[in-house]
């Protein structure tokens, strides 16, 4: 029996987007570095395993994620492919049932309505208080030890 989903933000969830120097001027330069030289939060060892034990147990994994701010279609195109790639790098990648990679702030419920109820794990409180499809996970505190909870 397949259980619900379970949605990972990007950015400050699972990537460490906002520890990368210079990462803010990187963005408003139309620049991809930042998304390509983050780090895994985790250990990538335990959170691939923790995914992998998730799928054992039924749940769907999917990524719903921002792109920029900026307004410009040829680097939101740059934008996903560094995306995918970066998960594709970290291992991650197969792991993923769905990829979604939406315009910056369209409400991530709305973007995985389609999908049914499901987990958010994200960092920002307003994406939290936003999701009405299921419980939410604060990725401000160990993810890992809340997924394994489940």
């Amino acid at each position: 029996m397949t259980k619900e989903w379970i949605w990972f933000d990007m950015d400050g969830t699972i990537a460490d987007l906002y520890g990368v120097n210079g990462w803010l001027d990187d963005l408003q330069a139309l620049k991809t570095r930042p998304y390509e030289k983050a780090k895994v939060l985790y250990d990538e060892i335990d959170l691939i395993l923790t995914l992998a034990d998730l799928k054992a147990k039924g749940y769907k994994l999917g990524i719903i994620s921002w792109l920029a701010r900026a307004n410009d279609e040829e680097y939101a195109e740059r934008i996903r492919k560094a995306k995918v790639n970066w998960l594709l790098k970290n291992c991650l990648l197969d792991l993923m049932d769905e990829v979604l990679i939406t315009p910056y702030g369209v409400k991530k419920a709305d973007t995985c309505r389609p999908y049914g109820n499901g987990i958010l794990v994200d960092d920002e409180r307003q994406n939290r208080n936003d999701w009405d499809l299921g419980k939410t996970i604060n990725a401000n505190l160990d993810i890992i030890k809340q997924l394994r909870a489940l």
